[in-house]
């Protein structure tokens, strides 16, 4: 997969801009993991998990994914539940 496979149509002006930041996120390993899950699960996200979302996506890269994929203890400041739905995504076989 090489980018989004989600139509961005039909969505508000705040979910398209976060649909496009997680896959553009400046390394491709974090595109592909917050941009699928993006794809996903954009449309149903509550006002607050879009606020989790929006401070996730400032955490560097380097940082977020080591914490996304298990090699730092460290967890964002901004990471709840949202998070945890991200790194449980990660391992399940959405397509990839």
């Amino acid at each position: 997969m090489t980018g989004s496979t989600r139509s961005s149509g039909g969505l508000d002006d705040r979910r398209k801009r976060l649909l496009f930041r997680c896959w553009h996120r400046g390394t491709r390993e974090m595109d592909l993991l917050l941009g699928r899950f993006a794809d996903a699960e954009i449309s149903d996200l509550t006002d607050a998990e879009l606020a989790e979302l929006e401070r996730l996506i400032e955490v560097p890269d380097p940082d977020l994914y080591a914490a996304l994929t298990g090699n730092s203890e460290c967890r964002p400041e901004s990471a709840g539940a949202l998070f945890e739905r991200i790194k449980s995504f990660r391992t399940a076989d959405h397509d990839a």
